[in-house]
């Protein structure tokens, strides 16, 4: 069974590496931050928000 993120969430986190808003991407459950071109994983409806953990956007 998967968790729902909570999207009210997303007004309180920022990107650890540039201080930045994310934009929550539904089908690939993953917060994104176009400033650092990373992708945080959200799993079980937890955000995973480090930088080793982030994939890098192409």
């Amino acid at each position: 069974m998967s968790v729902e993120f909570d999207r009210r969430m997303l007004e309180a986190l920022i990107c650890p590496v540039t201080q930045t808003g994310l934009r929550y991407d539904v089908d690939r459950q993953e917060l994104i931050s176009t400033a650092a071109g990373l992708a945080y994983p959200i799993r079980d409806g937890i955000p995973v928000m480090l930088q080793d953990e982030a994939r890098r956007l192409d």
